[in-house]
């Protein structure tokens, strides 16, 4: 029997359900639950959307990389990552090397329907949110599938089952 995973991180497009997945899934597990972009927001002292202005998405993914080497390494952590988070190899390798990657799937008609009122989310203020989640999806699903342990589709299923199975898959 091989020794299973400490931690559990969560990939996936903005709107999957990281969050609101994360902190329940913490919760039956009794681990900790940290959201990146939670995190590196207390670190700067400033909102997303903010860091976006003023650094670029350079400067956020810069800022992104550093509290995912940091939040890796820390034991018995639930992490939601940023949905960008992937776009960078080395976050990749860290991700898959410490813990259980979770790819939190859902089809783009439903992230449409779950951002829509979402306005902390600056590569979604554009006039067509559908078009550019596709975009999105199109560039990072293949990188969310290729460090994913399990594949967890968060449209198919109801909250309790989603926490089941990956509860089982970690355990």
């Amino acid at each position: 029997m091989t020794e299973q995973p400490h931690n559990i991180f969560l990939v996936g497009p903005m709107g999957a359900g990281k969050t609101t997945i994360g902190k329940r899934l913490a919760r039956a597990l009794k681990r900790r639950f940290v959201d990146c972009d939670h995190e590196i927001e207390k670190k700067t002292g400033a909102s997303i959307p903010l860091i976006f202005e003023i650094e670029g998405e350079s400067g956020f993914r810069a800022r992104e990389k550093r509290v995912i080497d940091d939040l890796t390494l820390e034991p018995g952590v639930v992490l939601a990552t940023g949905g960008g988070a992937v776009l960078d190899p080395e976050n990749r390798q860290r991700l898959s090397e410490r813990g259980l990657v979770v790819f939190l799937y859902a089809p783009v008609e439903l992230l449409v329907a779950r951002t829509r009122n979402d306005t902390n989310r600056p590569l979604l203020q554009t006039g067509n949110r559908a078009e550019r989640l596709r975009e999105i999806m199109l560039q990072r699903e293949p990188l969310y599938r290729e460090i994913a342990d399990l594949t967890v589709d968060t449209g198919a299923m109801a909250m309790g089952e989603i926490v089941s199975t990956i509860k089982a898959r970690a355990s």
